[in-house]
């Protein structure tokens, strides 16, 4: 998927969120991103590694729909630092989303932009940037939205829950400092009675 993609696709995903039922428009987000995010006063000048920014002393920095539309038709293919940070930070996606993707990477979505995966992906890295306090749990939502087909890991890890017994085994192969903690082990492996005993209590 290409940058523009996704960004006409955030637009999408921004208006339903917002219970718009439409995208959002070009002229829409630039206002938004200067209402939301550029309360913070600020006396950074243009440069060019902030181009396609605006900054004002009441507002902040914001971003062109100019620079928007250019990014879109892809006659701008490449983002400054400072404008992806910005458009990452408004759409509560990482970063690193805000690319193109490599030749090959997802190109079922270049043709549907509604596709179930697209949308996988885009909900993946948003919940990776609201649990960016909790860097293992962003980690994985990030890999599973990388992943080429993002719906099969959401069916493997259904099948593995929906197996008595088979997360546990796969935890205590794969991450036995996390098994340890949760059938009431300390660090050493000794059983924690009061812990397992209340454990058993909950279920």
């Amino acid at each position: 998927m290409k940058l523009g993609e996704k960004i006409r696709y955030l637009r999408e995903v921004e208006g339903s969120l917002r219970g718009l039922g439409r995208p959002m428009t070009q002229q829409e987000i630039v206002h938004a991103i200067r209402e939301e995010l550029g309360r913070r006063r600020t006396s950074a000048r243009t440069s060019p590694r902030t181009s396609g920014l605006r900054t004002s002393g009441q507002k902040g920095a914001t971003i062109s729909q100019s620079y928007l539309s250019q990014i879109e038709n892809g006659s701008r293919p490449h983002m400054t630092q400072s404008s992806r940070a910005l458009l990452a930070r408004f759409f509560k996606v990482h970063p690193g989303f805000l690319v193109d993707d490599p030749e090959g990477y997802h190109t079922e979505l270049t043709s549907d932009l509604r596709t179930t995966e697209g949308k996988l992906d885009v909900w993946l890295l948003q919940g990776s940037e609201r649990f960016a306090g909790d860097p293992e749990v962003s980690d994985v939502l990030i890999k599973c939205a990388r992943e080429k087909d993002t719906r099969r890991c959401l069916l493997l890890l259904g099948a593995i829950l929906e197996t008595p017994g088979l997360a546990e085994r796969l935890l205590d192969a794969l991450r036995p400092e996390l098994a340890r903690v949760t059938s009431g082990r300390d660090p050493a492996g000794r059983e924690n009675h009061g812990r397992a005993a209340e454990g058993r209590r909950i279920r």
